[in-house]
């Protein structure tokens, strides 16, 4: 009950990470995302229902609204929020652990970046299709994100939700190790955490862990102590086009492959691409995609949902 837990994300994993902190009696949960709910996603996020699709609901509202009524004797802060290098500070501030329910690599590595400034653990997971992987950062102690990953993917390189569907045992195993490893971290139980970079494919039948050893002293986010990504001059720059109904997303140092976006992107909208760009419609907006990553986002001046669909569609 004296615990304060920061979800990032209260989509697939974040919803799950919710409900079960909430059940266990976490006194305090501060959950922030920026999108709202949609009827797609009633097969996986299981805290919500169809009357929040109708509604249009912020997801951080309707996890609210849905914890009340799990568990009316803990706290949850609410933030309708996009998660970038000018809020996530004060978002983890105060907080005992932060665990990762996010959608994109910017994110994880500007949460890793802030959790290995402020010495404060978090849970690193991500699940696609039927495969997951999650690992248990505590700084100074284990190997940060950009131990083991030093590089981010270059956008369109993974395949999202989105473009590669996702199965709901996968979304719950993920999340019950994440949420397993918070409750021994939040009972002071650290030598029965898995220390491993745990991967798991309910399809395959395969789990595994890759045993970790101690951080990388020549880490750029924990050995060297940079915070790149949070540096605003490095960071995905995000503009409204006046006039244009439409955003521009230009993510740092990125190249991708316009064939192979295409590819996945065909089953989902109509998809047309040449050498320079490539261009995606669906549900009445338009994305227009470049090799070095930026992407035109027609058809909303709100730069949070441009974000969030360029998340879905193109990843990174």
């Amino acid at each position: 009950m004296d615990s304060r837990v920061l979800l990032v994300g209260a989509g697939a994993l974040g919803a799950s990470h919710a409900e079960m902190l909430a059940r266990a009696g976490v006194g305090t949960l501060r959950i922030v995302d920026r999108d709202f709910v949609e009827f797609t996603n009633l097969q996986r996020q299981t805290l919500y229902k169809e009357q929040d699709a109708i509604d249009r609901l912020p997801k951080a509202i309707a996890a609210k609204r849905r914890i009340a009524e799990i568990n009316s004797e803990i706290t949850v802060e609410e933030h309708v929020a996009d998660v970038n290098n000018s809020n996530i500070e004060s978002l983890t501030d105060g907080c005992d652990i932060v665990i990762d329910g996010t959608d994109n690599f910017q994110v994880r590595y500007l949460v890793n970046d802030a959790c290995v400034k402020h010495d404060t653990p978090w849970i690193y997971g991500a699940a696609v299709s039927s495969y997951g992987t999650t690992m248990t950062v505590i700084p100074g102690e284990t190997p940060c994100l950009r131990c083991v990953f030093e590089d981010m993917p270059d956008a369109g390189s993974a395949p999202t939700c989105d473009t590669a569907g996702v199965i709901m045992p996968i979304i719950s195993s993920i999340a019950a190790v994440q949420v397993a490893e918070a409750i021994k971290l939040l009972t002071g139980n650290r030598k029965m955490l898995h220390r491993s970079l745990m991967q798991i494919d309910v399809w395959q039948n395969d789990w595994r862990k890759i045993k970790l050893a101690g951080p990388n002293p020549d880490c750029i986010a924990c050995g060297k102590r940079q915070s790149d990504f949070l540096d605003a001059d490095s960071q995905e720059f995000a503009a409204v086009l006046c006039g244009r109904d439409a955003v521009q997303i230009a993510p740092p140092k990125t190249t991708i492959d316009l064939e192979n976006l295409a590819e996945k992107l065909a089953p989902l909208g109509d998809v047309r691409v040449n050498e320079y760009l490539l261009r995606f419609n669906h549900n009445g907006t338009e994305l227009t995609v470049f090799t070095d990553g930026r992407a035109i986002i027609k058809g909303t001046d709100d730069v949070s949902t441009a974000r969030s669909l360029y998340a879905r569609f193109i990843g990174g």
